[in-house]
């Protein structure tokens, strides 16, 4: 940092990341903040600076240096704080005390107390927060996915996708381009391997060989017929590595999901998309893959489409301290995966830590459908997705010819219209007697609703008042 930052920075003022302190006389409270920080989100104690903002510095002897060192050893569990001096005048000097918190430390203590961060305030942490961050530490120190895979090793990873993810993380700038193509290096950078062994990780994100040790490893799939799950129409069970199972995931969404016509603005040509955003179903597939609890050995990744929903399921509860309603807020992330989640955030799968369940909201809405559903239910975390327009709110997934896909566009562009106006919208019109079938069948699927007999009826979809 030089001097033109350090101004900019002090300009800032205080935050939940930066604190002022006139000198080392304060260094007390300015610890006291350096292990808010480290519990929260890391930041910086600037010493050296008046209340008002300007940049005075101190005298930095050997015996400042000593406090300074002193102060810093009283952290539990040690912490790294990094120290920067800048020259001011006549022998003053700034001092930056940085932390650089390791979530899998936290809870952090100073002097025996622990402390947090709140805006630009710190307080003693209490007591409730601070047991909830001693479990997470527990959980992190004895993670599934960090144990060991004795009877693993390299050779029964993909190679090929291995190598992939260095091409999209370079490529994503989220690896070094000097990252080589040596398999036992990618997988010390990518923190998948302990002194040469394979952790559970690894076999996840690039296994070739689950059986008998990792039936997890596993995604669910069926297209079910009407609201519920006595009959399907198409059920699959895949073994793999998660970017394999995330693959077929979304092949087989292509596959069940209805497509959804618009007309594009600007050139009166029809353009069919899936249902639902891919995105954003794409985006719940990866969630459901980084925070699921592997170390439940019969679980899975399910998808589940309906006629009147798409539902991803997941085993496990919700990170620590996380709550449903939190999904759809701005959230810390907590992945319970760590490991796995990093290697998705590398290849540039996730694009922003801790934003994937309101990205999800947001490409719902964007498109037209109500916010996705987020519940807990016996030991497993769920996300539905609700349809809107005119193939809502009950048929999701109704095989609809172009024909059909056309009455339907037509009636979303007004509340209701005769056969006639009809078919004359429409680009090749069938004979009354056809139309009249086309639209009765519709209105069996409960897709539309008529009113009045004979050719002075009207025709308009249903609505969720019709019912």
């Amino acid at each position: 940092m030089n001097r033109t930052e350090l101004k900019r920075l002090v300009s800032r003022g205080e935050s939940d990341t930066v604190e002022l302190k006139k000198s080392t006389a304060q260094l007390r409270r300015a610890a006291e903040t350096l292990c808010g920080m480290l519990n929260g989100n890391g930041g910086k104690v600037l010493i050296g600076v008046t209340p008002g903002g300007r940049v005075i510095g101190q005298e930095i002897s050997d015996k400042t240096l000593r406090e300074v060192a002193e102060a810093l050893g009283k952290f539990e569990p040690p912490a790294a704080v990094s120290q920067t001096r800048l020259d001011v005048e006549d022998g003053r000097e700034f001092l930056i005390l940085e932390a650089l918190p390791n979530p899998e430390l936290r809870p952090y203590v100073f002097d025996g107390r622990p402390f947090q961060r709140v805006g630009s305030t710190t307080s003693v942490m209490p007591q409730e927060s601070y047991q909830r961050l001693l479990t997470e530490r527990a959980h992190a120190r004895a993670r599934w996915e960090n144990q060991l895979a004795s009877e693993y090793d390299v050779s029964d990873l993909d190679h090929e996708e291995l190598l992939r993810t260095v091409r999209l993380g370079i490529a994503a700038g989220r690896l070094p381009e000097s990252t080589g193509s040596d398999a036992v290096d990618i997988l010390d950078r990518l923190e998948l391997s302990q002194s040469g062994k394979l952790n559970h990780a690894a076999l996840v994100l690039f296994g070739t060989r689950f059986m008998p040790d990792f039936p997890q490893c596993q995604l669910r799939m069926a297209r079910f017929r009407g609201v519920d799950k006595s009959e399907f129409l198409d059920q699959r069970q895949i073994e793999g590595h998660a970017f394999t199972l995330l693959g077929e995931a979304m092949l087989f969404l292509r596959r069940h999901l209805p497509v959804a016509g618009r007309v594009v603005p600007g050139l009166f040509e029809r353009e069919d998309e899936p249902l639902f955003p891919l995105e954003a179903l794409r985006e719940a597939l990866v969630n459901a893959f980084c925070h699921r609890d592997y170390s439940i050995a019969g679980g899975a990744v399910s998808l589940a489409i309906y006629d009147d929903r798409l539902e991803i399921w997941s085993d496990g509860t919700l990170p620590f301290g996380l709550k449903l309603e939190d999904l759809k807020r701005e959230h810390s992330s907590r992945p319970r995966n760590p490991l796995i989640a990093k290697v998705f955030y590398l290849r540039g799968v996730i694009e922003r830590w801790g934003r994937g369940t309101q990205k999800i909201v947001e490409l719902c809405v964007k498109a037209g459908h109500p916010e996705p559903e987020f519940g807990e239910q016996a030991g497993s975390v769920w996300v539905r997705f609700l349809p809107s327009g005119y193939i809502a709110p009950h048929r999701v997934a109704h095989d609809l010819s172009e024909r059909q896909r056309e009455l339907l566009h037509l009636l979303s562009m007004k509340p209701a219209r005769p056969l006639r106006e009809l078919r004359a919208a429409m680009d090749s019109p069938p004979s009354d007697r056809r139309l009249r079938e086309e639209l009765l069948h519709l209105k069996k699927l409960g897709l539309v609703t008529s009113s009045g007999h004979g050719r002075g009826a009207f025709w308009a979809l249903r609505r969720h008042d019709d019912e």
